[in-house]
């Protein structure tokens, strides 16, 4: 991996790929094991809580953040989406399938509920 895609887009499979020549141009397949990848994603989970730790409830959007604070969030997002890509392609999971299967069962076991006009329906989730 030389550098940052010009892309602004990316599929679960072409992380994959990025994440594994990375580790490999590094020697880090050897650290890269199931355990090992659970606990960095852990702490990096843990950075991410950090980030809301004392702000209260925010609003979507993040509208009166500064420019600064959205892009740590970003990258720490983006250090437990890495974690997780890779941890998957270590354990052999297919993250493209899994996820749709789980989003099928997800509407399976919470169905939309119609209410009668002018009422709100509620989540839970």
């Amino acid at each position: 991996m030389t550098g940052v895609s010009e892309t602004k887009r990316v599929t679960l499979q072409e992380l994959k790929n990025k994440m594994a020549e990375f580790s490999k141009e590094r020697d880090w397949d050897q650290f890269h094991s199931p355990r090992n990848l659970l606990l960095a994603l852990v702490g990096e989970v843990g950075e991410l809580s950090e980030i809301f730790q004392w702000k209260g409830e925010v609003p979507r959007g993040l509208h009166d953040w500064k420019e600064e604070e959205k892009q740590h969030l970003g990258e720490e997002l983006s250090d437990v989406l890495l974690y997780l890509v890779r941890l998957s392609d270590i354990c052999g999971v297919d993250l493209d399938e899994a996820v749709l299967r789980k989003l099928e069962l997800n509407a399976i076991k919470y169905p939309v509920k119609h209410h009668g006009s002018g009422s709100s329906s509620s989540s839970s989730v």
